[in-house]
């Protein structure tokens, strides 16, 4: 008898399994490595379609690890016919494991522990491969992005400042539609884009919503993940149709030029805590502190970035300790003041050992004209 390590997931939705396989579906699927062999068991619906691409040793229909008429073909009957079939009497799973179907594997003998630790820790360094899959993902964000820029540029502001494009008022969903339906054409799968116009752009994560309107900040924040090869491209530009005000402008330029800096910084063995905690500080001594005024957060009250790649947020966060070469991240600094607008200027990049190799070629463009 031996101990294995399983995985019970859609690939749609769960990273590692669709690290594990390369094999993109949206129903469970049960994975598990033994004795030094990776082995995948699925659905007829899929299995055919798995074989010439899943990358694992051996594919397996779930018919082989239940009984001729069996009374149920759920997740746990295929595991516990697993374990029988390989004898396995323990498996180690990872942190994201359904707790329900863990309780059904012990109650019926198997021993099952959770991994404290990525049961991938290798997904936070990027190959070349996926590097270009990325830079791909990137592409797509760009092609979005693109769009939304030019739609702004043609748009037309009325008499209160409201802006119009093709006859009609131009609102975030509007502008969001035109963008996500770009992101689709140039093959990717758009999700939540940000078209947050005004005080809108004040709260990071708000989507936006109604009339955009000339001379103030909005925030465009895209990040689609890739159609084909799965990776996420993430890419945030904060534009004006028309004219900046003054106070608009240097809190723009203060953001570019901290996004700029700290990007200098990074390098292999760079500490992110502290390059974070510097930045901060930077910003306060330009005038532009992060603290709370009338019950809410304004300054820089989000992480200098996160880890990007089959998750849009992957494990590490910049703050989260020392940089190591291969690490896929995102540097979105970002200032947020009600009165003024929120602006915030991300980018994509590799850490190296000397420096950072940015894949983001989107050009930086406060006024649209």
């Amino acid at each position: 008898m031996s101990s294995a390590r399983l995985m019970c997931a859609a690939s749609g939705d769960d990273a590692d399994m669709l690290y594990a396989t390369h094999f993109y579906v949206h129903d469970p699927m049960v994975w598990w490595e033994v004795r030094g062999k990776t082995h995948l068991a699925l659905s007829p619906l899929e299995i055919d379609r798995a074989r010439p691409v899943a990358r694992v040793n051996e594919i397996h229909g779930l018919a082989e690890f239940l009984p001729p008429q069996p009374k149920e073909s759920s997740s746990a009957s295929v595991i516990l016919g697993v374990a029988a079939k390989f004898r396995i009497k323990s498996f180690l799973v990872p942190a994201q494991f359904p707790a329900g179907l863990m309780e059904k594997l012990r109650s019926q003998g198997l021993r099952v522990a959770v991994s404290d630790q990525p049961f991938f820790p290798q997904r936070t360094r990027k190959t070349k491969e996926e590097i270009a899959a990325l830079t791909a993902a990137l592409h797509v964000a760009e092609t979005g992005l693109r769009r939304g820029i030019k739609v702004l540029k043609a748009s037309k502001p009325d008499k209160r400042g409201l802006l119009h494009w093709a006859r009609s008022p131009l609102t975030s969903e509007r502008l969001r539609a035109e963008m996500d339906s770009a992101v689709l054409h140039a093959g990717g799968v758009p999700a939540n884009t940000i078209v947050a116009g005004g005080e809108q752009g004040c709260d990071p994560h708000e989507r936006g919503h109604g009339p955009l309107r000339a001379n103030e900040a909005i925030v465009l924040d895209i990040f689609p993940r890739h159609a084909s090869n799965h990776y996420y491209g993430d890419l945030t530009r904060t534009v004006v149709r028309g004219r900046a005000s003054e106070a608009l402008r240097a809190q723009y330029l203060t953001v570019q030029e901290g996004k700029r800096w700290v990007m200098k910084q990074m390098r292999e063995g760079a500490d992110g805590t502290a390059l974070q905690k510097q930045l901060i500080e930077r910003f306060k001594s330009a005038g532009y502190p992060t603290e709370q005024r009338h019950g809410r957060w304004v300054g820089m009250f989000h992480g200098v970035g996160h880890g990007l790649g089959l998750d849009l947020h992957e494990s590490p966060r910049f703050a989260a300790g020392k940089l190591f070469a291969g690490l896929s991240i995102t540097v979105e600094p970002g200032l947020y003041y009600p009165g003024v607008g929120g602006v915030r200027i991300e980018d994509v990049v590799i850490i190296a050992k000397t420096g950072v190799r940015n894949l983001t070629k989107f050009e930086e463009e406060l006024e649209l004209r």
